[in-house]
C-alpha cells in the first residue's frame, strides 16, 4: 500500500471586483478497491457553500456557489489517498477477449457504446493509417501487447510540450504536429483505441513521480480501456506505463473536456490570470 498527499492550489485574479457564479469542482479522487481516500479538505476563498453530487460518469463533484463578491478567487484542495494497485499487471482478460480483434458481448456492448464513438468521425481515415505501424489486419496479437505498444510508440514517437493555453489537440492535430501534452497524448491513444474498435475514457487526475519537462507540479492525464474480465484498466503514453499506484484517478469522461478540475463563471469586468500548483508526495505508512 502507498500512501500519498495531494495538494492541488488553484488562483483566479481578476481585473477589478467580480461576482462569481456557480462553479463545478473536480477535485476528489475516484474511491474503490484499489484506493481509498484518508482525509480530504476542500477550501475556498471568498468562502463557498458546497454541495457535492455524483455525475453520469459517477466521478464526485463539489458545486461551488459564492454569496461575495471578490477580485481573488482561491481553491485549495488537501487528500491523503491510500493506493493498492501496486501490481497493474495483475489482472486476468476474458477467454475470447485475449486475442485482438474480440468484439463485446452484447450487453456490455449496449453500455460501451459512447466510448467507441469517434470526438471527430473524418480523423478516422488518419488514424487508420498510422496506426497500421502497431498492428495490420491479419496479424495474431494479444490485446494487452497491441496497447502497449501502442502507449509505448506515443511515448517514444512524439515530443513532449508543456502548453499553458486550455484545450486538447484533436488526434490528428497531433499526429501532425508531433508534439503534445499529457492531454494531447491521452486523446490521441484513447481515438487510436476507439478506431481499433475498442471502448476507451480520458481520465484527468495526478502522478506521483519526480519534478521533470514534462512533471513540474501540475494535473496529469491518461486513459482507459475496457477489457472484458478485466474491466476498464489505463494506459499513460506519456510515460508508456500502465496506470498503477502513483497515478489518482479523479475523474473520467467520455470527452477530455468534461473533466476540467475547476469550471466557473464570474460577471464583472473581463479578464483574469490563472495560477495552479500541485503537488504530490508520498507519505508513511501508519500502523494499524
Amino acid at each position: 500500500m502507498r500512501r500519498l498527499k495531494i495538494i492541488h492550489r488553484t488562483w483566479y485574479n481578476f481585473t477589478g471586483t467580480v461576482q462569481l457564479a456557480p462553479h463545478r469542482l473536480l477535485l476528489r479522487p475516484r474511491e474503490g478497491h484499489e484506493l481509498h481516500i484518508e482525509s480530504s479538505t476542500l477550501e475556498t476563498s471568498p468562502v463557498a457553500s458546497l454541495h457535492w453530487l455524483r455525475d453520469a460518469y459517477d466521478n464526485s463533484v463539489a458545486i461551488a456557489s459564492f454569496d461575495s463578491s471578490a477580485t481573488q478567487l482561491a481553491i485549495l484542495s488537501e487528500v491523503i489517498v491510500q493506493h493498492y494497485d501496486e501490481s497493474p499487471l495483475d489482472f486476468m482478460v476474458a477467454d475470447h477477449a485475449v486475442n485482438y480483434p474480440f468484439s463485446y458481448e452484447a450487453e456490455a456492448s449496449a453500455i460501451l457504446q459512447p466510448y467507441l464513438l469517434p470526438q471527430f468521425p473524418d480523423e478516422r481515415s488518419a488514424l487508420r493509417v498510422w496506426l497500421e505501424r502497431f498492428w495490420h489486419s491479419g496479424e495474431a496479437i494479444q490485446t494487452y501487447t497491441l496497447l502497449q505498444r501502442l502507449c509505448v510508440g506515443i511515448h517514444e514517437t512524439f515530443e513532449y510540450q508543456v502548453r499553458e493555453e486550455p484545450g486538447v489537440q484533436s488526434a490528428t492535430e497531433t499526429l501532425q504536429r508531433g508534439t503534445g501534452s499529457c492531454r494531447d497524448f491521452a486523446n490521441l491513444f484513447m481515438e487510436a483505441a476507439r478506431c481499433l474498435g475498442l471502448a476507451a475514457r480520458f481520465v484527468s487526475g495526478y502522478l506521483h513521480a519526480p519534478t521533470s519537462g514534462w512533471n513540474f507540479g501540475a494535473t496529469h492525464a491518461w486513459a482507459e480501456v475496457y477489457l472484458p474480465g478485466a474491466g476498464w484498466k489505463g494506459f499513460d503514453p506519456t510515460i508508456g506505463e500502465m496506470a498503477s499506484s502513483k497515478h489518482i484517478a479523479v475523474a473520467v469522461a467520455r470527452l477530455p473536456e468534461s473533466v476540467s478540475p475547476v469550471a466557473g463563471s464570474f460577471f464583472g469586468p473581463p479578464g483574469a490570470s490563472l495560477h495552479v500548483g500541485v503537488w504530490v508526495t508520498e507519505l508513511l505508512q501508519v500502523d494499524p
